[in-house]
């Protein structure tokens, strides 16, 4: 499940969960719930926590097992 990710990417780097919070610009108490899987993460967050990471919403959601981000598009 993409809760475990969501953990292991802030330790990866050492970061508290009010680090995190902070970035997302919520409690760390909500942040909490959502590394719990108590409430639903918004795609809006899941977005900036990708961008933090350096790595993809699909990997965050555990759609690929790639860490690397992909590739900008110059078109976008």
């Amino acid at each position: 499940m993409y809760l475990k990710r969501l953990r292991d990417l802030r330790e990866d780097i050492d970061a508290k969960q009010a680090t995190i919070a902070e970035v997302l610009k919520i409690t760390r108490q909500q942040y909490s719930l959502y590394e719990l899987g108590k409430r639903d993460i918004p795609a809006e967050y899941i977005k900036i926590l990708a961008k933090y990471y350096n790595t993809s919403s699909d990997y965050i959601l555990e759609l690929t097992n790639e860490i690397k981000p992909y590739k900008k598009n110059s078109k976008n």
